[in-house]
């Protein structure tokens, strides 16, 4: 929980505000989306969808306490219908938030596109140790250096925070190629593909919105464009994959329904 920079502009106070307030609406949107599709996907991909559900369930969460704490450390005015003037209120924002929703998020993001890949049952399970683990290290390693000021310490613990960040993405793009070739449909095969795809573009963004503060930005700017970065990035990496989980769930559904899946 690092202090708030002094002199925000209406324009700077309000993308964060506009940003969260996206947060919320995106992910619980998604969560409704992911209950009622429920009934719709098998049961073989119910347990994938459901843990979809919960990410963006514990998203929406959490971007609430985020913005209420935004909402709280600033005080918003306009003096006879002039510019609007923005002020510390001096109650913390706590951005620690963030940090605990992706220990809780991001390993169960990979964990719900393994399951709906339908792997055989000792490869699933090693890979949401091995993804999983290695995921909740990269959060884990990446939070002392985000509420460090100093730039070396920083580098110091996004460089430490790479090194599962790279496993992850490897294993990811490489890893589970063959699997994804061996989906029930081109549809199915498509669609895993596209998740893997997007899992990884949305992932590269985290590192270079937590550079910010590390090339040469400070101030409200630099922290506008952080909560602003990490938004957008969490609603592709959870909203938008989540349609994704329920696309590829529900086109093997569909093939298997239709007795059409094909031998493994």
């Amino acid at each position: 929980m690092a202090p708030l920079p002094d002199g925000f502009s209406y324009a700077e106070w309000n993308a964060t505000y506009n940003a969260l307030s996206f947060g919320i609406a995106a992910m619980g949107s998604a969560t409704i989306f992911f209950c009622l599709q429920l009934p719709n996907v098998t049961k073989n991909y119910r347990t994938a969808l459901t843990i979809t559900g919960i990410v963006t369930l514990i998203a929406t969460y959490h971007y609430i306490r985020i913005f209420n704490s935004w909402s709280e450390a600033f005080t918003v005015a306009s003096k006879d219908g002039g510019d609007y003037t923005v002020q510390l209120t001096g109650a913390p924002f706590n951005d620690g938030y963030r940090y605990v929703d992706w220990l809780l998020t991001v390993p169960l993001l990979l964990i719900e596109l393994i399951l709906v890949m339908k792997l055989p049952q000792a490869e699933t399970v090693s890979l949401s140790w091995k993804l999983g683990l290695a995921s909740a290290l990269m959060v884990a390693l990446g939070y002392p250096g985000e509420i460090q000021e100093d730039l070396a310490v920083r580098w110091f613990w996004w460089c430490l925070s790479m090194i599962p960040f790279c496993y992850v993405v490897f294993t990811l793009a490489v890893g589970l190629a063959e699997a994804t070739s061996k989906q029930p449909s081109p549809a199915a095969a498509s669609l895993a593909s596209a998740a893997r795809y997007l899992t990884v573009l949305s992932w590269c963004t985290y590192p270079f919105v937590y550079m910010v503060k590390s090339v040469g930005l400070a101030g409200p700017a630099a922290t506008m464009y952080e909560q602003v970065g990490y938004s957008l990035a969490d609603v592709l990496a959870k909203a938008v994959f989540g349609v994704l989980i329920w696309a590829i769930a529900a086109e093997k559904s569909a093939v298997e329904e239709s007795g059409k899946l094909l031998p493994n």
